[in-house]
């Protein structure tokens, strides 16, 4: 009688596979969430000058001076701003609050992350 095996795949040669895929897993998922936080701080830095810019606008036709009051955010800002699909400015994508300080102080704009999280969430 033939010895006959059936075609397949033995538990230690899926063990392997799984624990290979495991292994990449481990080394691949840290560098994405460092990408995200990366592109979560160049996208809030990227807003923060787009504030920054309309503040400067903003104060220039409306005659204000260096340590005026801060305009709105929400009102007196938005039409220098390219509003975001549900029509407000956009906000920081990490979930921090911007804030607007003295026209022409340095920095004008500030998000409430700041330096908490890695990589900061400040101005150059």
């Amino acid at each position: 009688m033939k010895n006959l095996r059936k075609a397949g795949f033995t538990l230690v040669e899926i063990m392997i596979v799984v624990a290979i895929i495991g292994l990449l897993a481990a080394i691949a998922i840290p560098n994405f969430i460092k990408a995200r936080a990366t592109s979560q701080a160049n996208a809030c830095i990227n807003n923060m000058r787009q504030i920054d810019a309309a503040v400067n606008q903003w104060a220039l036709e409306n005659g204000k001076k260096t340590a005026d009051p801060a305009p709105g955010l929400a009102t007196d800002l938005t039409p220098y701003i390219k509003l975001n699909s549900a029509g407000s400015i956009p906000g920081c994508p990490a979930g921090g609050a911007y804030t607007v300080g003295t026209v022409g102080a340095v920095p004008q704009v500030t998000c409430s992350l700041g330096t908490t999280v890695t990589p900061k969430h400040v101005l150059p």
